[in-house]
């Protein structure tokens, strides 16, 4: 069965939710979140309303210059210790319910913090890489994050964490004077060290976004969970869906750019709205029955 698009259900969220639970009902769907997952677990949201005007670090600049990659690496390393302490929320865990009980294929997500895996979801693609790995630009080596922390930490003894710390989504944060901030290099090499993250100006490797394509491909419909769909990564798996005749579901407070290709829109918290979609699912996928409380 194909569904068009533009039928979205402009309804309040307790119909909306009836009509996702009786559009997934019989199907697998897959889940393609974003940073409005995260923000209940206390990493803000990029483009969230309330969120604070940021330029992110591009590619070009942080191979481009010295002084820019000190910044960042002084201002990833407090984001880090903060982004590295948050824990899943219940929309993570109402996503591995999900899973477990057969109704979703897999999570697709632009998020770095690693909290998808963390929770316990079964089969994650990490479109955006995840911060917890450091890879040399030059040899390829990947290093354990912590490692290189305390190598940062060495090198940089009046590094400290403040008690206050403006956090970004992508672990980054502000910092002040970083003249004499000294930089990690490849312990195998001598290169550039990077964090496992696609920078703006990068593209999502080749093989993790035809991961995630096969992921849409397999599914029966798909849900966007907590993303704008800004990033092109995340609206050409829409467009994916779209021409397949695959029913979408949006979850996001706010406009999307997929809302006109959206079945239904649900315009309430992220990880809410997932906690009580899987309440009303429940189960299993092959149950047979009405998944409604």
């Amino acid at each position: 069965m194909t569904v068009e698009s533009g039928m979205r259900v402009e309804a309040d969220v307790d119909n909306a939710m009836e009509q996702v639970v009786d559009l997934l009902r019989g199907r697998q769907a897959a889940v393609l979140t974003g940073a409005g997952l995260s923000t209940d677990s206390g990493i803000p949201d990029y483009r969230g309303e309330g969120s604070q005007p940021r330029t992110p670090m591009t590619f070009q600049m942080f191979v481009g210059d010295e002084r820019t990659r000190k910044r960042y690496w002084a201002g990833s390393h407090l984001g880090w210790q903060r982004f590295n302490s948050v824990t899943p929320n219940a929309g993570h865990e109402a996503l591995v319910a999900l899973e477990a009980a057969g109704h979703i294929n897999g999570v697709i997500t632009q998020n770095v913090d690693g909290l998808h895996t963390e929770a316990g979801s079964r089969r994650v693609v990490e479109l955006h890489g995840a911060m917890d790995t450091v890879v040399c630009l030059a040899c390829g080596q990947a290093f354990g994050r912590e490692s290189v922390a305390e190598r940062l930490e060495a090198a940089n003894p009046v590094l400290s964490t403040p008690e206050s710390i403006r956090l970004a989504p992508d672990g980054d944060a502000d910092v002040g004077e970083i003249d004499d901030f000294v930089i990690p290099d490849c312990t195998v090499c001598g290169g550039m060290l990077k964090p496992n993250v696609v920078f703006f100006g990068e593209f999502v490797p080749t093989e993790t976004f035809a991961e995630a394509a096969a992921l849409v491909a397999a599914a029966d419909a798909l849900i966007v969970a907590g993303s704008s769909l800004t990033v092109n990564s995340g609206i050409r798996l829409v467009e994916q869906a779209r021409r397949a005749g695959k029913p979408i579901v949006v979850i996001n407070r706010g406009a999307t750019k997929g809302d006109g290709r959206a079945v239904v829109k649900i315009d309430a918290g992220t990880s809410e709205v997932l906690a009580e979609l899987a309440e009303r699912l429940g189960g299993n996928a092959d149950s047979g029955g009405d998944g409604l409380s």
